[in-house]
């Protein structure tokens, strides 16, 4: 028994210096962290850079790879009277997914890796680019997209006019509202994994979290391709839309065509705005107690909150802010 208890205390004394773990741990690795500037609203000198173009140009090709994909796989479940002779909606879901996923592990490095007007409006509100760079690629992936489905055509035009040409459209039984509130969840549900898979903070603490960005983004366009494909075969990505919509070229298909943009739009901003205002401050707050201003850009844009830059935090938030730190004086002002 004396042993046993000996051991226990070897055991216990062997590591005389604890180990942070949880938050603790996460806490203590980016105590010096910076927060990036945040782009400028224009930036003309873009405009002389090669890195510029090829950036667009990545978007591009990327978004042009997307949809060529991605409607081959729609024609090719379409087209088939039997469930069980194709891949179904799982199937659609995993290509919509997949390429995604595939496709922002390849171009991250050089453009981000939006391939979606929704994402790269996101994160323009956000300032991680500026407007210059924000509307080129927008452009670039509109033409992208519009070119892939083409070729689809092009390759199996009978097949590609048939079957509604990938064209996004509110199915039967749903309103214009049914169909304008799952394009805003679903783009909120990834514009907000986009934002927290490539949040900077996070990169500088855990070194795997760059690597494996792609695949909840990815993940997470799968999801929301199984949730909403049946209500209005899922845009969350306004250049897919009108990709799919400018080759079939069909009345039905334009018909709610402004619902796969303005839903985009409207849950991209959403997403920019939970994680600018309410996620991003708070984790700058807590690993740095005391602070006494809210420096967020996205503050400057909403009338009611006027600019956090130039106005204290209010008694009650900093009261708020206080019971989620341990240990902080964050003053009440």
């Amino acid at each position: 028994m004396e042993g046993k208890e000996e051991d226990v205390r070897l055991g216990a004394n062997k590591f005389s210096e604890r180990q942070p773990i949880g938050t603790a741990a996460q806490g203590t690795d980016d105590k010096d962290y910076k927060e990036p500037p945040p782009a400028p609203l224009f930036e003309p000198g873009e405009l002389k850079s090669w890195s510029f173009y090829r950036a667009g140009i990545a978007e591009f090709v990327a978004t042009f790879l997307f949809l060529y994909i991605s409607i081959l796989t729609v024609m090719g479940v379409s087209k088939s009277t039997s469930k069980c002779a194709t891949v179904g909606i799982q199937g659609i879901a995993w290509s919509f997914g997949g390429m995604i996923f595939a496709l922002v592990y390849c171009t991250a490095g050089i453009s981000g890796g939006h391939i979606n007007p929704a994402v790269t409006f996101g994160l323009f509100l956000a300032r991680k680019l500026s407007l210059t760079r924000a509307v080129f690629y927008i452009i670039m992936q509109c033409l992208g997209a519009i070119c892939g489905a083409g070729v689809v055509k092009g390759f199996q035009q009978g097949l590609y006019m048939g079957n509604g040409g990938g064209a996004n459209v509110v199915a039967p039984g749903y309103t214009k509202g049914d169909g304008l509130g799952a394009e805003i969840v679903g783009t909120f549900i990834l514009v907000y994994t986009v934002f927290s898979a490539t949040d900077a903070k996070r990169n500088a603490r855990d070194s795997h979290v760059p690597i494996l960005a792609p695949l909840p983004i990815g993940f997470a366009v799968f999801l929301v391709h199984l949730a909403t494909i049946p209500i209005t075969g899922t845009g969350i990505n306004p250049a897919r839309s009108l990709g799919a919509a400018v080759i079939y070229n069909q009345h039905h298909a334009w018909a709610d065509h402004w619902i796969f943009w303005v839903g985009p739009f409207i849950g991209a901003a959403l997403a920019a705005i939970y994680h600018q205002v309410i996620i991003r401050p708070m984790l700058l707050l807590r690993d740095a107690a005391g602070l006494e201003r809210m420096d967020s850009w996205l503050f400057q844009m909403i009338p009611y909150y006027v600019t956090w830059s130039s106005i204290p935090l209010s008694k009650f938030g900093a009261a708020f802010i206080r019971t989620q730190t341990c240990n902080s004086s964050v003053p009440i002002v």
